[in-house]
């Protein structure tokens, strides 16, 4: 049985539905529920979704709900507690089927909404209302919210990329970071939403669905903030490496065959490598240096081509920079 409260929701139709997904967010949500409320107005729709387990005594855990609760005079929201929701893809695909807005975008409890955010979303849905996808670039912060760096998209910008060209990119590496992203809600629904098992690369794998349901544009600007620290889900899922190579493996076995047959063979060696590197900057992250040198392999072995389509796609640079700067910091 679920328990919702409704607070402030505006009977206003919304232009936009955001989503937060919650798992124990009380250290975080206060900060990214300031950050929306800077950016709020009365057509947007905020979906929370706590999924936070009961308290061993069986009574309702209300440490995030009470400080969502509080943003009730600030934000049009709608909170619902559904500990029965176990998961983030649970949680993201019940609010998906709520959400009133024709377009949605979700954040993490963790991340952050940028000045002009909502100005931005605004303008690129009223120019390309029809877009399955518009995704832009995220500043990565650490637990602090200093920045460290920015992760961009090698895709062109503000107009749509060619399907040919995104499939082509996007298997070698997955750089669409969902805080920065607006999706068509009917799009995400006729794709099937995020499948459950897919706990690290759900939405990777979304992404290809949705590009054959509508264009993709990638816009410049930098209107979100994603968080790295020690407790979020991609630091602490990468730690089983069996696991973590299986989820990426999934998304690049069921995607492949969308390549054009001339692409196939150095796509899936850049692919492959992209994998593989992941897997050993993941242990190396967790102490172990061989594991540098394994990653200097793989990127050796693809020769000078295949490195340039390896870095141009994966984004190393803009994805590591940042972790290192954490770790050498002791924000991470």
């Amino acid at each position: 049985m679920s328990a919702v409260d409704a607070h402030g929701a505006s009977a206003v139709k919304p232009f936009l539905t955001l989503i937060i997904p919650v798992h124990h967010g009380e250290k975080w949500i206060a900060a990214t529920l300031d950050s929306i409320a800077a950016e709020s107005a009365p057509d947007l729709e905020v979906i929370v979704v706590d999924g936070t387990p009961d308290n061993a005594d069986g009574s309702p855990n209300q440490a995030s709900a009470d400080i969502v609760r509080s943003y009730s005079d600030r934000l049009a929201l709608d909170l619902v507690r559904r500990p029965d929701l176990d998961n983030l893809r649970t949680k993201v695909n019940f609010a998906i089927e709520r959400a009133r807005a024709p377009h949605v975008s979700l954040i993490c409890q963790d991340d952050l909404w940028l000045p002009g955010r909502l100005a931005a979303a605004r303008r690129w849905i009223a120019a390309a209302p029809e877009a399955a996808l518009h995704v832009g670039p995220v500043q990565i912060v650490d637990q602090d919210a200093r920045p460290l760096g920015k992760l961009r998209c090698p895709l062109p910008t503000d107009v749509p990329s060619p399907k040919e060209l995104l499939v082509e990119r996007l298997l070698v590496q997955n750089f669409i970071c969902a805080p920065a992203a607006v999706f068509r809600r009917d799009h995400w629904l006729a794709a099937g939403g995020l499948e459950v098992d897919l706990w690290y690369t759900g939405d990777w794998d979304l992404y290809f669905k949705l590009a054959d349901l509508g264009a993709v544009y990638y816009h410049p600007e930098v209107t979100a903030a994603f968080r790295i620290h020690g407790g979020a889900l991609t630091i602490t899922g990468s730690r089983d490496p069996a696991d973590f190579e299986a989820q990426m493996r999934v998304v690049l076995d069921r995607h492949l065959p969308r390549l054009a047959p001339e692409l196939a063979e150095p796509v899936t060696r850049a692919a492959d490598a992209s994998i593989k590197i992941n897997v050993a900057l993941a242990a190396a992250s967790d102490g172990s240096l061989a594991a540098l040198g394994r990653a200097a392999l793989h990127l050796l072995s693809l020769g000078p081509r295949g490195l340039h389509r390896y870095l141009r796609d994966s984004r190393l640079f803009d994805r590591a920079f940042p972790r290192l700067r954490a770790r050498l910091t002791g924000a991470l």
